[in-house]
């Protein structure tokens, strides 16, 4: 995850404003702009509440996310939608009985109750694919905040779902195409809680007067 950070921060000023509506600006706000306070009013979410999110905005969201940056357009992610809970409990069903040795509830808790997960996949045969795809979900869950639906990055699930035989039929039934590569999952949901920003270090960005 690490090496996406230090380009979704200055890209991110592209994720909102793809989106066919602008997040509302607080009037109130300490920021001199809407996609500014969308940006820095984010957090990652790790509780939600029990409430669906409509496809009909999934779908604005994906939209939001497809019209990333990416190399050469190559678009080279493919995205897959669980919003079923019957479908949530396989996976993770299937996930628990794949690591035996481990707690079946921290196992299955590994998604943080999102109710809506994308799971996402990455074209092998592209060397920048994997950039395109953390560009995608930080549009994703930018666009997601302007509308007020929280969401969390999260690779833990990758590692469950594919270092096992068990699960293989689990990663089968996501129909990838071939030749991409199951990669990174996003939460959606509607935030159950408000949790503080982090501090950040503004002294990894540096400006150069000669090299």
């Amino acid at each position: 995850m690490k090496p996406f950070r230090s380009i979704f921060f200055g890209l991110a000023l592209l994720a909102t404003t793809a989106c066919n509506q602008a997040p509302v600006q607080n009037s109130d706000s300490q920021y001199d702009n809407a996609v500014v306070e969308n940006i820095m009013t984010r957090r990652s979410i790790r509780k939600y509440k029990a409430e669906p999110v409509s496809r009909e905005l999934i779908n604005k969201i994906m939209e939001c996310g497809i019209n990333a940056p990416n190399g050469q357009n190559k678009q080279s992610w493919e995205v897959r939608v669980v919003d079923d809970p019957a479908v949530m409990d396989k996976i993770k069903d299937a996930m628990a009985a794949g690591h035996p040795n481990m707690d079946p509830e921290m196992v299955k808790g590994c998604f943080r109750g999102a109710p809506v997960m994308l799971f996402i996949a990455r074209d092998t045969g592209y060397q920048f694919s994997p950039y395109d795809c953390g560009l995608l979900s930080e549009n994703i869950m930018l666009s997601a905040w302007s509308y007020g639906v929280g969401s969390i990055c999260l690779g833990i699930p990758v590692r469950f779902l594919t270092d096992n035989d068990i699960c293989k039929p689990i990663v089968e039934g996501l129909g990838f195409s071939e030749g991409y590569e199951f990669c990174l999952c996003i939460g959606l949901g509607y935030p159950d809680e408000t949790p503080q920003a982090r501090p950040r270090d503004m002294g990894k960005v540096k400006f150069l007067e000669k090299i």
